[in-house]
C-alpha cells in the first residue's frame, strides 16, 4: 500500500469516527479555515503524484480528488449541520470510492477489468442506496420524536386538568374563605388562572 493510500484510508477512518462531531456545527471562521485547509491538502496530495507515471499517477490523482471531494462535503456538513448535508457526505464518499476503484480497474484488461468496474459500480450504488435510506430513517425518527414530544405534552396537560378537577372537587367540602384559599392553591399548583 503506498503512502497516499494509507493516508486516504486513515482520513476515511477518521471521518467515520468524526460523525458525532458533525452534529456540533462549526462557525463561519472555522468553515473558511477548513476550506483553505482542504485546498492546501489537495494541492499537496496532487503534488505528491507528479513523480509518478502511468496508471499509478492516475490512481494517485483520483485519490487526491476523492479525498478533496469528501473533505469538502464533510466541511459543508459540519457547517450546515443538516440531514441533507450529512447525506451529501455519504454520497461524496460513495462517488469518491467509485472513482478511485474505477481508476484501479484500468490496471486490468478484458473480463477482469469489466468485472472490476461492475463491482465498483455495485459498491457505489449500494453505498448511495444506504445513504438515502439512512437520510429517510433519520427524517422519520425526527418526525416521530416531534410527534412523541407533542403526545407527551398533551398527556401532561390532560393529567394536569384531571388532577385540577379532583383538587377543585375536594375544595367543595369547604366553605367561605377556606374554599377560596383551597381553590387558589389548586389553581397555583396546576397552573390555572
Amino acid at each position: 500500500m503506498n503512502k497516499l493510500n494509507k493516508s486516504l484510508l486513515a482520513a476515511m477512518v477518521a471521518c467515520a469516527f468524526s460523525a458525532g462531531a458533525l452534529a456540533q456545527g462549526i462557525s463561519k471562521d472555522e468553515y473558511k479555515n477548513g476550506k483553505d485547509r482542504v485546498a492546501a491538502d489537495y494541492k499537496a496530495a496532487k503534488a505528491a503524484c507528479k513523480p509518478l507515471a502511468g496508471n499509478t499517477k492516475d490512481i494517485c490523482v483520483a485519490e487526491a480528488k476523492a479525498k478533496e471531494k469528501v473533505a469538502k462535503a464533510e466541511l459543508e456538513a459540519s457547517y450546515k449541520n443538516t440531514d441533507k448535508a450529512r447525506y451529501e457526505v455519504r454520497v461524496a464518499k460513495a462517488e469518491a470510492a467509485y472513482s478511485v476503484a474505477k481508476e484501479k480497474c484500468d490496471d486490468l484488461s478484458g473480463n477482469a477489468k469489466d468485472v472490476c468496474v461492475k463491482e465498483a459500480k455495485a459498491a457505489q450504488t449500494t453505498a448511495k442506496a444506504d445513504a438515502k435510506a439512512q437520510m429517510k430513517t433519520s427524517s422519520a425518527r425526527e418526525k416521530a420524536s416531534e410527534k412523541s414530544a407533542d403526545a407527551r405534552q398533551d398527556a401532561q396537560a390532560e393529567k394536569r386538568d384531571a388532577n385540577y378537577a379532583v383538587a377543585k372537587e375536594k375544595c367543595d367540602s369547604f366553605a367561605g374563605d377556606a374554599k377560596t384559599r383551597c381553590i387558589n392553591e389548586a389553581k397555583a399548583r396546576f397552573g390555572k388562572s
